[in-house]
C-alpha cells in the first residue's frame, strides 16, 4: 500500500487534475492506494490574501473570494459529467458559504486571530479533495472525500499545531479499517480535541502524509510536484542541473534545511521513524522514476549528493577579546535570539573564540542586533566586546552527500572551484558529519557559484565557458566559424561546452545566456539584436555575472582595449588578438597583470605577435624558468614579410604593394602597414614580455611611407606618391643585391633597445629564408645562446589568428 501526495501544482487546474485521476487510476489497479491533497495552486495565499482584507475592513476580499469560487466551479463544470454536476455544485455552494461567512464576520468585527485563520485557510484542501474525490468517482474509481480533521488529533497552537500521535494513529487506524476504496484525505488541515479546526503548519500536507503513512504502514509515500524529483541543483540557477535518482533521508534534510523545494524536514520523521521511503515523482512526466528517499546509503559516482542555496540573509558577527575562553557565550547568543523568536540559520566560531558569526534572514537582521546589544550591554561598555556588525543581501551555498565525509579533499574543490570565478567567501561552516559545506557569499554571486560548482562536481570534469565576442568582421566572423566546426568536438574530447552567451558589432549587440547559434548568429544578431553601445554591453556582461565568463576582442579598437581592466577586476577573463592595450603605457599593461594575479583571472593574447605561432606562450615559459633574454629578432609582419620577400627589383615597388592590397594582406589603408607601428608595437610586446619595463617611444621605428603621403591625402594620392619614390626602393635592392644580400623589414630588440627598420640580410641567415607572409622569430638567451630558439610558419590570416584565439579559449577550458 502507499500514499500519495499531490501538490498544489499537481491540482492547480481541470488539466492537472485530469493527469492526477489518470496517475491514480493506473496505479489503484495494481496496489493499494491513498490520495493527500493539498489546495489547488494559489489558492491558499488567496485565502490568506481575502482574510488580511477582511480584517483591515476592506471589502475586496470579496472580490478574491468570487475569484476562489469561479475557479473551483469551472473545474467543477470541466470535469465533472452534466448529468452529475448538480450535486457536486450545491455541495460546493454549501461549503463556499461556509467560508463566506467565516470571513463576513471577520470583516464586521474586524479582528482574525489565528484560530480563525486556520478555519478559513482549511477550506483550500477542503475544496480540492472533495472534488478530486468526486472526480475520481465520476471515472468509475472508487472513492472516498475524508476530512483530516476528523482523524488527526493536535493541540491548539493555531497555524503550527503539535500532532498528538497516539491518538491520531489509533483514529487513522480505525478509520481505514476494511476500506478498499480510494480515501482522498485533505492535506494540512487537523482538529483539536474540542473540535477546533487547526493547521499543520508548513509543509503541513507533507506531513500528512507521512503521518497516514506511518500509522498504516505503507511501502512507500509518494510526493508528486511539478519536477523529476530532487535536481542537483535548481533548474533556474542551473540550467544543467540533473535529478538524483537516490539519496538518503538525511542528504534529503540537509538540502532543505538550506532551500531546496523537496520536503520540508520535520514532515519526514514519521516516516524517517518507520523506515518508509519518500519518492519525490513528476505529476507531467510520470514516467519518470523520480528521487527515492531512504535510510539506504547508495553508492553513487558523485561525491556531493546535491548543492543548494538560501538567499535574503544577513550575516551578523559578535566579537571581542572578552568572548576568549568564557564559559557561556554561544548560550547566551541563542537564548537572547530566542526570546524575539529570530531563527538561525548558520554559525561558525574561529578556535580562537574571539568572534562569532551566525546567519539569520535579512529581515530579522536589525532586530538581532539589537537583542544580541541588550545581551551583551556590559561586555559592550567595558569594550569587551568591540562590535555587532551586519552585513546584508547575503547567500548561504551548501553542497551536500553523505560520500563526502569519507572523501578527502572536497573542501578544496569548493574553495578551489568559486576562487577560479573570482567568488569571495565571507564565512564557512561543515559540521563534524561532513555531510556538508557551507558558504556564505555575496547574493549577487549566486547563481555563478551555483553553476561553478556544478560544473566543477556533477558534469565529469565539463566545464562551461560563457563567451562575450567583440567584433564580427574578418577575425571575429572566422573565430565564431571556427567555434561552430570544432564545437562537438571540444564538448565530446576536450570536455568544453563552449556557449557564446554576448555578440556585438559595430551595428547591433545580442546576449542568449543559454549561446547564441554559432551556425545562425548572423541572423540572430539581425533580427534580434539591440543597438550596439559598448558601455551597455559590458555593463550587461558584468550584470550576468557568469561563471568561466571570458570577454574576446577582436576588434583593433582603443575604446575597447582600454575597458579589459574594468573586465578583468570583475573577474571576466579577456582574450585578444588586439595590440592595442599591450602596446600602450607600461602602466597599463602592469596593472592587467597585477590584476589577472589579484583576481585569478586570464588574459591571453597569444595572437598579439605571430597570429596562431606559439611565440609569446614561448617566451613566459623561458622567462618563468629562470632564462634571460639576451636578444629577440624577428619579421613580425606578414604584410611586409610578403612585400620584401616579393620585391626583388624587377617590378616596382609601388606594384607589389598594390598586390599585396588585393589580396587582402594589408590594411585597407596599406600606410598602417608600411609605417612600420604595427611592427613596433609587437617587438614592444615581446620586449615586455622578456622582462623588460619600455615605453612606446622607447622603440625606434623607420617609416617606409614617404613623407608627403604621410599626413595627409587618400589613398590614391598615396599610390601616387609611392610611384614616385619606387625608384629610391629599386635604389635599395640593388644595393643589396651587389653584397649578395637581401632586403628584410626587421624588428630587433637587444641590450635594453629596441629597432624596426629595413635592413640587408645574408643569404644564409634565417631571415633570408622565409616565404609568402611567413613571420620568423629568433630568441637569443642564456639557456639558447648558441642555438637560438626560432619560431617560424604563418603570421597572419584571419584562420591562423582564430586558431589562437581558440587556443587561448582551450588554455583556460583546460587549465583555467
Amino acid at each position: 500500500m502507499r500514499i500519495m501526495k499531490f501538490g498544489g501544482t499537481s491540482v492547480a487546474d481541470s488539466s492537472a487534475i485530469s493527469k492526477v485521476c489518470q496517475i491514480i487510476t493506473d496505479r489503484s489497479r495494481d496496489e493499494d492506494i491513498h490520495v493527500v491533497t493539498s489546495a489547488i495552486g494559489g489558492v491558499t495565499d488567496s485565502l490568506l490574501e481575502a482574510a488580511q482584507y477582511a480584517a483591515d475592513h476592506d471589502s475586496h476580499y470579496e472580490t478574491i473570494l468570487t475569484e476562489i469560487r469561479d475557479r473551483h466551479i469551472s473545474i467543477i463544470k470541466e470535469l465533472i459529467p452534466v448529468k452529475l454536476q448538480s450535486n457536486v455544485l450545491a455541495g460546493f455552494q454549501d461549503d463556499f458559504n461556509k467560508l463566506e461567512d467565516a470571513l463576513t464576520g471577520v470583516y464586521l468585527i474586524r479582528e482574525l486571530t489565528n484560530r480563525t485563520l486556520d478555519f478559513v485557510m482549511s477550506f483550500g484542501e477542503r475544496f480540492s479533495a472533495s472534488i478530486l474525490s468526486q472526480v475520481l468517482a465520476s471515472r468509475d474509481v472508487p472513492s472516498d472525500y475524508v476530512d483530516a480533521r476528523s482523524i488527526i488529533r493536535t493541540d491548539d497552537t493555531f497555524q503550527s499545531a503539535l500532532v498528538d500521535l497516539p491518538e491520531t494513529q489509533k483514529r487513522i487506524c480505525d478509520y481505514f479499517k476494511d476500506r478498499k476504496s480510494v480515501q482522498v484525505v485533505t492535506g494540512f488541515i487537523s482538529s483539536t480535541e474540542k473540535g477546533e479546526t487547526t493547521t499543520l503548519g508548513r509543509g503541513g500536507s507533507d506531513y500528512t502524509a507521512s503521518i497516514l503513512a506511518q500509522a498504516l504502514g505503507a511501502d512507500a509515500i509518494e510526493v508528486w510536484t511539478d519536477v523529476d524529483g530532487v535536481l542537483t541543483a535548481n533548474p533556474k540557477s542551473v540550467p544543467t542541473a540533473f535529478s538524483i535518482p537516490e539519496m538518503t533521508y538525511e542528504e534529503a534534510m540537509e538540502m532543505s534545511h538550506f532551500g531546496a523545494k523537496v520536503i520540508f524536514p520535520p514532515t519526514m520523521r514519521p516516516a524517517m521513524q518507520a523506515g518508509i521511503p519518500i519518492v519525490i515523482k513528476n505529476t507531467f512526466n510520470p514516467e519518470h522514476p523520480g528521487t527515492w528517499i531512504s535510510s539506504k546509503r547508495n553508492d553513487t559516482q558523485y561525491t556531493v549528493r546535491g548543492l543548494t542555496s538560501i538567499t535574503g540573509n544577513a550575516l551578523i558577527t559578535i566579537k571581542g577579546s572578552g568572548m576568549v575562553g568564557v564559559t557561556g557565550v554561544a548560550s547566551r547568543i541563542f537564548t537572547s535570539l530566542a526570546r524575539k523568536n529570530i531563527n538561525v540559520i548558520l554559525i561558525t566560531q574561529a578556535s580562537s573564540e574571539y568572534a562569532v558569526c551566525l546567519a539569520v534572514q535579512d529581515s530579522q537582521a536589525e532586530a538581532a542586533r539589537r537583542a544580541l546589544e541588550a545581551e551583551f550591554e556590559r561586555e559592550l561598555a567595558d569594550e569587551r566586546v568591540s562590535d555587532v556588525t551586519i552585513e546584508n543581501q547575503m547567500a548561504i551555498i551548501a553542497a551536500v552527500g553523505d560520500k563526502m565525509r569519507r572523501t578527502p579533499g572536497i573542501a578544496s574543490q569548493v574553495f578551489g572551484a568559486l576562487g577560479q570565478n573570482g567568488i569571495n567567501i565571507v564565512a564557512i561552516a561543515q559540521g563534524s558529519s561532513e555531510l556538508n559545506i557551507s558558504v556564505v557569499i555575496n547574493q549577487s554571486e549566486t547563481d555563478k557559484a551555483l553553476n561553478a560548482l556544478h560544473n566543477e562536481f556533477f558534469l565529469a570534469g565539463t566545464k562551461t565557458l560563457h563567451l562575450f565576442q567583440v567584433g564580427t568582421g574578418l577575425i571575429g566572423g572566422t573565430n565564431l566559424e571556427l567555434l561552430a566546426r570544432q564545437a562537438e568536438k571540444l564538448r565530446r574530447e576536450y570536455q568544453i561546452d563552449i556557449r557564446v552567451s554576448g555578440l556585438t558589432n559595430s551595428r547591433k549587440m545580442l546576449f542568449n545566456i543559454d549561446g547564441i547559434s554559432l551556425e545562425n548568429w548572423e541572423q540572430e544578431l539581425d533580427e534580434q539584436g539591440e543597438k550596439s553601445d559598448m558601455d551597455t554591453f559590458i555593463r550587461r556582461v558584468e550584470h550576468h555575472n557568469l561563471s568561466n565568463a571570458i570577454f574576446i576582442d577582436c576588434t583593433a579598437s582603443d575604446e575597447v582595449s582600454s575597458l579589459y581592466d574594468r573586465l578583468l577586476d570583475a573577474n571576466i577573463s579577456v582574450i585578444t588578438p588586439n595590440k592595442k592595450a599591450n602596446s600602450s603605457e607600461y602602466a597599463y599593461y602592469k596593472k592587467l597583470h597585477d590584476i589577472t594575479l589579484k583576481r585569478r583571472v586570464k588574459y591571453l593574447y597569444e595572437t598579439n605577435v605571430g597570429a596562431g605561432l606559439p611565440i609569446i606562450e614561448n617566451l613566459r615559459h623561458m622567462v618563468g624558468t629562470g632564462d634571460e633574454i639576451y636578444k629577440i629578432e624577428g619579421v613580425l609582419s606578414g604584410t611586409l614579410s610578403f612585400i620584401f620577400n616579393s620585391f626583388d627589383g624587377s617590378r616596382p615597388f609601388s606594384q607589389i604593394v598594390r598586390e599585396a592590397q588585393e589580396k587582402g594582406y594589408t590594411e585597407p589603408d596599406p600606410r598602417e602597414d608600411l609605417n612600420g607601428m604595427d611592427m613596433g608595437r609587437k617587438l614592444l610586446i615581446l620586449a615586455r614580455e622578456a622582462g623588460y619595463q619600455l615605453e612606446p617611444k622607447d622603440i625606434e621605428i623607420e617609416n617606409l611611407v614617404p613623407e608627403e603621403a604621410r599626413e595627409q591625402g587618400d589613398i590614391d594620392h598615396f599610390f601616387k606618391v609611392l610611384e614616385a619614390h619606387d625608384e629610391d626602393f629599386t635604389r635599395k635592392v640593388q644595393e643589396a643585391r651587389s653584397e649578395d644580400k637581401l632586403l628584410r623589414y626587421v624588428a630587433k630588440f637587444e641590450d635594453g633597445k629596441g629597432r624596426v627598420a629595413l635592413e640587408k640580410m645574408d643569404r644564409d641567415h634565417p631571415f633570408a629564408a622565409i616565404q609568402g607572409s611567413d613571420n620568423i622569430v629568433v630568441i637569443t638567451s642564456r639557456h639558447y645562446e648558441d642555438r637560438p630558439l626560432t619560431v617560424i610558419g604563418p603570421g597572419a590570416g584571419a584562420y591562423v589568428t582564430s586558431s589562437g584565439v581558440i587556443s587561448d579559449i582551450l588554455k583556460i577550458g583546460r587549465y583555467g
